[in-house]
Order: C-alpha cells, then sequence, then structure tokens
C-alpha cells in the first residue's frame, strides 16, 4: 500500500484557521484580539515550520516557511480589516441610539420560530423597517409562541416590540421582544411552496404513525423539532443522539449520495446534475439559514470524499469552504455549531478512514470498520466542544450512535422522497411514510434505552476547563487503547453496565406488571 496516497494536502488549513480566529477575535474582543490572533497565527505558523522541518531544512524548505508565514499575515490582515469594519458599523448602527424604548419593526424571519416553553418562542431574523424607516441588521426576536404559530421563514411580520442590546456577540444588531399583535406578510412564492412541503409533511406523518413517531420523522429530515416531546429530547441529549434532530451535512451527503447512485442507471453526468438540484431545492425547503448553508457545504464536501476516495482534495476543499463562510457569514466564526460541524467533517476524511483501513487489516467487514471509525472519530473530536456548552459527557454516544447508524439513511431517504412526493399525491408519502415506522421505533428505543444506563451522562465542568478536561482525557484514551488490557476493562464495564440496564427495566416492567 502506498502511504503517500494517504497524505494530506494541509497547505490551505492555516489560511482557513487564521481567517476563522481572526474573525471570532474581532468579534468577540475586537481590535485588541485582532492584534493578539494575527500575531499569533504568524508565531504559530513559523513554530510549526521550523517543527516540521527540523534539522533536515533546505534553503527551499526556509523559502516555503517563509512563503507560508507571509500568506498567513496577509490573510490574517485582510480578515481583520474586514471584520474590524463591520464591528465599528454594528456599533454604530441607528438602532443603538433605540435600546430600551418601543417600536413598530418589520422583520424577515430567516428560520421558522423555536418554542422555547412557558409559551415563549425565538426566531431569528432580518430587520426591514423601524418605525416606517428602511432599516438593516440582524435580529433576535422573543413573542408569545401563540402569535407566531402561524410564522414561516420569510415572512414578513410587523409588530411592536422593545428594543434591547443583543446578549451574545454574534453581530446581530437588537433583541426584539414583541409586546402586541403581528401582522404577517406574503413570503416569495418558492418559500411558501417549501412551507407547504413542510406542513403537508408533518400533517402527513402524524395521519400514519404514532404520535412519538410523527414527531420525530420532521425533525430527522427536515430539522423541524416543534413537536418533539421534552421527555424525548431529555432521551436524545442524554444517549448524544441530539446532533440527529438538527439538519447536518450528513442529512445532505445520504440525500445527495443516493441521487448519485442512480449514475448506474441515468448516467454519472446527469446523476451529479441531479444531485446539484435536489441539495439546492433541500436546502429551500429545510430553511437556508447560516446553519443550513453550513450544514450543506460540509455534507458537500464529505460526499466529496467519500466519492473520490481522495482525502487529499477533501482537506483543500474544507479550509476553502471555511475561508468562504467566514466571508458570507462572518458570524458563523462564533457559531458553536460552525465548530461542532467543521471538526466533525474533519474526523470523518482524515481520521475515521485510517481507523477504518487499521480495523479491516485486522479482520473486521468493511461495513462495521467505517460504522465504528465515524462513530468514534466524530465523538472523540465534538465531546470536548459538547461538555464545554453543556457540562455534560455522554458516556453512551459512541454505542447509541452505531446502534441507530443503520437506520438513519433509510430515515432520511424515504423521508425526503415522501416530502417531495406528497406535493403532487399525498397518499403516495403516506405509504411511503409507513416504511419509516419500524426504524422509527429501534431509533425511539435506542435513545429510551441508552439514556437509561446508569451514568449515561455525566457532569463536566463547562466552559473552557470543560473542553480541556475533555480533550485531554480523549487523548489519553486514544493513546492507552494500544493496550490489551484497557481494551478488556472497558468491554467489562460496558457489559456491566449494559446488564444492569437491563436488569433494571426489566424490574420496572415487573413493578408496572403488578
Amino acid at each position: 500500500m502506498d502511504v503517500g496516497a494517504f497524505r494530506l494536502d494541509l497547505r490551505l488549513v492555516p489560511a482557513a484557521l487564521t481567517g476563522w480566529a481572526v474573525t471570532a477575535a474581532g468579534i468577540l474582543w475586537h481590535i485588541p484580539g485582532l492584534i493578539a490572533t494575527v500575531i499569533a497565527a504568524v508565531m504559530l505558523t513559523a513554530a510549526a515550520g521550523w517543527v516540521g522541518n527540523g534539522r533536515r531544512a533546505t534553503d527551499a524548505d526556509g523559502g516555503r516557511i517563509g512563503a507560508g508565514i507571509v500568506a498567513v499575515a496577509v490573510v490574517g490582515a485582510m480578515f481583520a480589516i474586514a471584520i474590524g469594519l463591520r464591528v465599528d458599523e454594528l456599533h454604530e448602527h441607528p438602532i443603538t441610539l433605540r435600546y430600551g424604548t418601543v417600536a413598530a419593526v418589520v422583520v424577515t424571519p430567516s428560520e421558522s420560530p423555536r418554542v422555547l416553553g412557558g409559551n415563549r418562542a425565538m426566531f431569528r431574523g432580518s430587520l426591514v423597517a423601524l418605525d416606517g424607516h428602511e432599516m438593516t441588521g440582524r435580529v433576535v426576536v422573543f413573542a408569545s409562541a401563540g402569535k407566531v404559530a402561524g410564522l414561516a421563514a420569510g415572512q414578513p411580520a410587523g409588530f411592536r416590540a422593545r428594543i434591547g442590546r443583543p446578549t451574545r456577540r454574534d453581530l446581530s444588531v437588537a433583541v426584539l421582544s414583541a409586546t402586541g399583535d403581528m401582522s404577517l406578510g406574503q413570503a416569495s412564492p418558492m418559500q411558501r411552496a417549501a412551507h407547504r412541503v413542510r406542513r403537508g409533511f408533518a400533517d402527513a406523518a402524524r395521519r400514519v404513525l404514532p404520535a412519538d413517531q410523527a414527531a420525530m420523522l420532521p425533525a430527522l429530515v427536515l430539522g423541524d423539532t416543534s413537536a418533539v416531546s421534552s421527555r424525548t429530547t431529555d432521551e436524545f441529549r442524554a444517549s448524544g443522539l441530539t446532533h440527529l434532530t438538527a439538519v447536518s451535512g450528513a442529512n445532505v451527503t445520504i440525500v445527495c449520495g443516493a441521487v448519485l447512485l442512480a449514475a448506474g442507471l441515468i448516467g454519472p453526468r446527469v446523476a451529479v446534475v441531479l444531485a446539484a438540484v435536489v441539495l439546492v431545492a433541500f436546502v429551500v425547503v429545510v430553511q437556508p439559514s447560516a446553519s443550513v448553508l453550513r450544514a450543506a457545504v460540509m455534507g458537500g464536501i464529505t460526499l466529496l470524499a467519500l466519492l473520490t476516495h481522495r482525502r487529499r482534495q477533501a482537506m483543500p476543499a474544507l479550509a476553502a469552504s471555511v475561508l468562504v463562510l467566514m466571508v458570507a457569514s462572518p458570524e458563523l466564526a462564533v457559531d458553536v455549531g460552525f465548530a461542532l460541524s467543521v471538526s466533525a467533517t474533519a474526523a470523518l476524511v482524515v481520521i475515521a478512514p485510517h481507523w477504518s483501513r487499521r480495523l479491516v487489516g485486522r479482520g473486521w467487514p468493511k461495513p462495521l470498520a467505517d460504522a465504528v471509525a465515524v462513530a468514534v472519530a466524530a465523538q472523540l473530536v465534538t465531546a470536548p466542544l459538547v461538555a464545554g456548552i453543556s457540562g455534560r459527557f455522554s458516556m453512551v454516544a459512541v454505542a447509541a450512535n452505531l446502534a441507530a447508524a443503520a437506520v438513519i439513511p433509510p430515515i432520511t431517504v424515504v423521508g425526503t422522497a415522501a416530502a417531495a412526493l406528497g406535493v403532487v399525491w399525498a397518499d403516495g408519502a403516506q405509504l411511503l411514510i409507513r416504511f419509516t415506522g419500524p426504524e422509527l421505533w429501534w431509533l425511539l428505543g435506542v435513545a429510551r434505552w441508552a439514556a437509561a444506563v446508569p451514568g449515561a451522562s455525566l457532569p463536566v465542568p463547562s466552559g473552557l476547563l470543560g473542553v480541556v478536561t475533555i480533550a485531554v482525557t480523549g487523548v489519553v484514551v486514544v493513546v492507552a487503547w494500544r493496550w490489551c488490557a484497557v481494551r478488556i476493562a472497558v468491554c467489562a464495564v460496558a457489559i456491566c453496565l449494559l446488564a444492569w440496564t437491563v436488569s433494571g427495566l426489566s424490574a420496572g416492567h415487573d413493578t408496572i406488571g403488578e
């Protein structure tokens, strides 16, 4: 086997990381953060180049290192200027003079409202007008859940609201708390059609599936969690399956991959064009928010790696996408979902294939090796960020994701097909939805059982301390996994926990029966 064939092209990675870090520093700390981050990026690039070449460095190597340092400095300076101007505009926005007052506003939502509990809902959108004067800017809106029940993405809404200072540094200009009734306008024809698809799909699921499955299907296929119960949400969080209810790169990869499998019937060129059309339609139906666009980009990169079997192309594509997204949507620099998506994608194209090859070399079946490598790699790189956000660490996430892995592709493919078919043939869509019933039953069962495992979710420090703690622990586990005794001990603990869980659930059922 040619080891060089698996060597990664990392030339764009320093520029992507620099652009990302500088943009985030500019949003969070403005000028001091910008200067410190650019200097740190240049120093780290120089140190990495020196360590990488070591004593074997030649004049040519020195030239390449110098060129890399200059490139990183230029990229850092450009992003620093761009985000510096953007933050200055934010501080001088006219709405800053209206903080603490009540005004009539018109806002166009970029996403459907999310119910928060206590009859409250929240959505993000773009400001269109303030007291009759045209005005722009990203805003966060809080309102009564009943008042926004019929509001859809892209549908302008006029209402009176109390204007508050943004609570998060994410390039939003204000937080609006709705105080009156809303007058709803008309969304664009394309957005209205997308809303009909989403609503029709949810209605069809309720007609043919049990309540818990009907609520979960739109969440898995379209990211619509509005009908998912709090109990199910808690079970998915404890079992490490919450990511399945958010539109991610995996959704895009599965949907487009299913289209590309038809290449043998319709030809590769037609299949690629059709996959691109399906990708655009999928993004429109799911709602083209920043998170969905991020998922589309990351899913496309993963799909590229899977189709070409050349990870060397995947890393430049990932780095280039990060740079493009930093320019198009700089607020993603401080979005934890973006960090999770990028890290998971990098793990899938860098770590997972290597681990899969090693498992196959030890006699594992390739499908099982791929599934295990993907689940473990994704958990390893995302767990520190999740712990830092939530202060919890799921001990059963890998096992739960492995148990659920087989049913996610059919649910996604069949569900997406049913959503599309429902536009022209409702009965046919309901027939397709019935085929997702067994898979949904299995997925909900996995979440319930995994959440019932003693110690399924452990409390850990939140914030930076939690990130560092889990990251260091992950590295130690990966290093220690080479020893047979460690592997045997982990398997023994897993078997004991499984037996404990099964006996506990059985005892619970017996008690109920009595």
